[in-house]
């Protein structure tokens, strides 16, 4: 199969990840600076997360550029790699909210470990693909 619907799938649901933690930041009650102090932690967080989704979102294009077609492993590869992504809104907000504190903080680093475990998954599956079998 070719590799262009993956990767308008994998671009469509990285804007929506962006997209839904941008919308989890609230509007500071006030109307001076210091109205804004109560957010640096959601903010703050809000930044790693997107700079991280958005290493991920340029990797997966720079990689799908060294192959012509994508298979099924493929395909279930990027699916789970995803699928870890689309959970750090939650756990970006979640770390945010409770203002780092150990267990959500804990739970982001799972969140983010898992997403690297899955981007190597894909990696190799598509070393393999561009092998050929």
């Amino acid at each position: 199969m070719g590799k262009g619907r993956v990767e308008a799938f994998t671009d469509g649901v990285v804007a929506i990840i962006i997209t839904i933690m941008v919308l989890e930041l609230k509007v500071p009650h006030g109307e001076d600076l210091a109205a804004l102090a109560p957010l640096w932690p959601i903010f703050f967080c809000y930044v790693l997360s997107f700079i991280n989704v958005g290493i991920y979102w340029n990797n997966l294009h720079n990689m799908f550029h060294t192959v012509q077609r994508v298979d099924g492993r493929v395909l279930w590869a990027n699916l789970n790699l995803l699928f870890w992504l689309s959970l750090m809104p939650v756990t970006t907000a979640f770390m945010g909210e409770n203002h780092f504190a150990p267990v959500p903080v804990a739970v982001y680093g799972i969140d983010l470990a898992l997403c690297a475990v899955a981007y190597t998954i894909l990696v190799f599956k598509l070393l393999r693909q561009s092998r050929g079998p």
